[in-house]
């Protein structure tokens, strides 16, 4: 269990869709997500017979370790045999994090704290930016699914302040 004194804050991640997964089963699949971090394991619930699943689920994550990435793991859903793996990713929240650092108090709405590009070192299916929308950092991220022929997720993070715990700015993100 994390203590407080290690605890940054907690983060909110936003399942939203699922665009053109595999077909796993006859002509479909029953798909659901599956979020990891550490040890850590968090699971949306499962879309019966669709490969463009729309979840609209947030699952929250205590985060102690922002240099650590987050695994995403699509799988179906198999009454009576084990689930098929669907594709993976994983993503970084340090551009996040960086963006939590800043002094935006006085930014104006829709203001892009920072933009990540896509690359061989990341999962992303297009370019991600982190902005301001009413005075909340939110980053909306595409990640295109590994270890399978198609499909992406799309996901938008959000960071929960937690009182009594040491916040974004007590640790510096260490640059790669």
């Amino acid at each position: 269990m994390t203590s407080m004194d290690e605890l940054m804050g907690l983060l909110r991640i936003h399942v939203k869709r699922g665009i053109n997964l595999a077909v796993r089963d006859v002509r479909t699949s029953d798909p659901y997500v599956v979020v990891r971090k550490g040890t850590q394991r968090l699971k949306t619930k499962v879309i019966n017979k669709d490969i463009n699943p729309v979840w609209n689920e947030d699952l929250t994550l205590p985060i102690t370790d922002p240099g650590e990435p987050i695994k995403l793991t699509v799988f179906d859903y198999d009454t009576f045999s084990m689930d098929d793996e669907m594709g993976d990713a994983e993503f970084d929240i340090e551009a996040f994090i960086q963006a939590l650092r800043m002094d935006y108090a006085d930014f104006p709405d829709g203001t892009i704290l920072a933009k990540v590009q896509p690359g061989r070192k990341n999962c992303l299916a297009e370019e991600s930016v982190v902005v301001l929308r009413e005075g909340k950092v939110l980053q909306d991220l595409c990640l295109r699914l590994r270890n399978v022929e198609c499909g992406e997720v799309e996901l938008q993070l959000e960071w929960i302040e937690v009182p009594g715990c040491k916040g974004v700015s007590a640790t510096p993100t260490p640059t790669a």
